[in-house]
């Protein structure tokens, strides 16, 4: 399992054939979407029909594959747009995982440290 979630993650903005296995998925992270697929990042894929996801990640000496088929529904995945990919942040993704879209209104917002004189 992921040790130490990375603080990036881009998620294909088209669906991707999810017959590729890790070295097909790198290619496409490669050449697609112009980065590097051994950044310590995750790489979230989606099928068409949106009911299956695969998340490539490199971690220090090898790439995890992670697989996850929904039995019943659909991920709201954002629709494909002229961008190849979407950065999101882990806590968006969580969101994507559980069934929610990527845009919680009613979600706390997040607070920095501000200092008090």
């Amino acid at each position: 399992m992921l040790r130490h979630l990375p603080s990036k993650v881009y998620l294909s903005c088209s669906s991707t054939d999810l017959k590729k296995s890790i070295d097909g998925l790198a290619i496409i992270v490669q050449e697609n979407f112009k980065l590097n697929p051994f950044d310590n990042a995750l790489f979230v894929f989606c099928n068409r029909k949106r009911e299956k996801i695969k998340i490539l990640h490199w971690e220090h000496n090898g790439f995890w594959l992670y697989y996850k088929r929904l039995e019943k529904g659909v991920f709201k995945w954002p629709s494909s747009s002229s961008k190849k990919t979407l950065c999101i942040s882990p806590r968006e993704l969580s969101w994507l995982l559980d069934g929610l879209s990527l845009h919680q209104n009613t979600a706390h917002k997040s607070v920095t440290q501000r200092v008090i004189i």
